[in-house]
């Protein structure tokens, strides 16, 4: 199991982080989402490496972005 954070953008209220958690919960793989609303920051627990492009698709579907990292 591994565990990476990701920053997201334009997340307000508790329905963001249902949203947020439920799209990238979908993804193949993943095996836990954790929102933290106040820091934006979501932390993505899954079997193996997971695809940068797929995370930031779930998030944009659920109607996000995810922050642009240096």
């Amino acid at each position: 199991m591994q565990t990476t954070t990701y920053s997201v953008t334009g997340m307000t209220c508790e329905h963001c982080v249902n949203s947020v958690s439920e799209e990238v919960g979908r993804i193949t793989g993943v095996t836990g989402v954790e929102v933290d609303l106040a820091s934006g920051q979501v932390a993505v627990t899954s079997e193996g490496p997971l695809d940068r492009a797929a995370v930031a698709a779930a998030v944009d579907e659920a109607g996000y972005e995810l922050a642009v990292t240096p």
